[in-house]
């Protein structure tokens, strides 16, 4: 199994707001595509801004790539991201699990 690990800052004043548009955007692609194991939403207030931590896990490589495409290790965005986000990286991290 393979967790993905994506991480984004918003305003803490759009925390509630960000997670109700993530629930229609990227938690329910995660969800909807085949070799999904599960999904994890955390985040974290600290000095006016929220930190969002997405853990996904996956059966395969081949899962990953049918959510991300043949570049898996790059982020997925969707159109209002730019909206909210203050910090995002262009990438995600990818770890085995044990």
């Amino acid at each position: 199994m393979i967790a993905r690990i994506w991480r984004g800052t918003v305003r803490e004043a759009d925390k509630d707001t960000y997670y109700e548009y993530l629930k229609k955007t990227g938690l329910q692609e995660y969800a909807a595509t085949p070799g999904n194991r599960g999904v994890y939403t955390l985040r974290r207030v600290s000095n006016g801004q929220c930190e969002f931590l997405l853990l996904t896990l996956w059966e395969s490589w081949d899962a990953i790539r049918t959510f991300a495409g043949p570049d898996y290790e790059q982020a997925v965005y969707y159109p209002e991201d730019d909206k909210f986000l203050l910090d995002r990286g262009p990438h995600v991290l990818h770890y085995e699990l044990l």
